[in-house]
């Protein structure tokens, strides 16, 4: 099943794809030019990675707040930036692929 381009990778994708362009980076033979789009797109995987573990954490702290006193509360993302970082990175070119 292929992802649409608009909507970000899941935690894991996200993360793989980062492992994978850090990968890259450390090889040092890209091109200043694909480098910095690497690098720029690795600080956006970066942020999402980020505010989905941040995310994550939120509602552990709610399930586990819901339990010590039986309340709801309501979840409220408040780092929608990176998610939105994402979206507007191209994915970066490969040369000889």
């Amino acid at each position: 099943m292929a992802r649409d381009e608009d909507t970000p990778p899941d935690f894991e994708r996200a993360l793989a794809e980062l492992e994978s362009l850090v990968e890259r980076m450390e090889q040092g033979d890209l091109p200043l030019d694909e480098a910095l789009k690497t690098f720029e797109r690795g600080v956006a995987l970066t942020r999402h990675c980020q505010a989905s573990l941040k995310a994550a954490q939120q509602k552990v702290e709610i399930l586990l707040k819901r339990g010590a006193h039986n309340g709801v509360e309501p979840f409220v993302a408040d780092d929608a930036s990176a998610a939105e970082d994402l979206e507007r990175l191209p994915e970066p070119q490969v040369h000889g692929e």
